[in-house]
């Protein structure tokens, strides 16, 4: 018999990090069970400095935990490496990440069911080490948001 999650989440949190010439695009994941909130966003920010050296200019939604004090005040604490870009209200299309999650939904994770968060956990982690040896597929994703050529 199969037992229903009782809605348990599974949040991610992601970036695709582009070299300021182009030519390397790297994908970056935080998986972790409950929601999104401002205190996973800034650990998430803390781990980019880590992996990401120099200046970083940051697109990214109107997520509420992007908007919240919390999270502001890190922003406001790390604005000599961290610049913040907000993307318009609802233009999901202009997030290239969006298109990163649509590419999960339809591949790895289509008609994918998992008896739990860790089993779908795997799965998510398999599909982002399959798009890390395609580079085309980060690239088509910024590409296809607009805002990259």
């Amino acid at each position: 018999m199969t037992q229903p999650f009782n809605w348990k989440r599974l949040a991610l949190i992601g970036a695709l990090a582009i070299t300021p010439q182009g030519k390397r695009i790297r994908l970056l994941l935080s998986i972790h069970a409950g929601t999104v909130n401002s205190e996973r966003v800034t650990a998430f920010l803390r781990g980019l400095r880590r992996h990401i050296p120099g200046r970083i200019l940051l697109l990214w939604d109107g997520l509420p935990s992007h908007r919240s004090a919390h999270t502001a005040q890190f922003l406001a604490g790390n604005r000599h490496w961290l610049h913040v870009e907000r993307l318009p209200a609802y233009a999901p299309e202009l997030n290239p990440v969006e298109y990163l999650w649509g590419h999960l939904a339809a591949t790895d994770l289509a008609n994918f069911t998992a008896d739990d968060l860790d089993i779908l956990a795997r799965q998510i982690r398999k599909g982002t080490r399959r798009i890390r040896r395609h580079p085309d597929l980060p690239r088509a994703f910024l590409k296809h948001s607009g805002l990259f050529s």
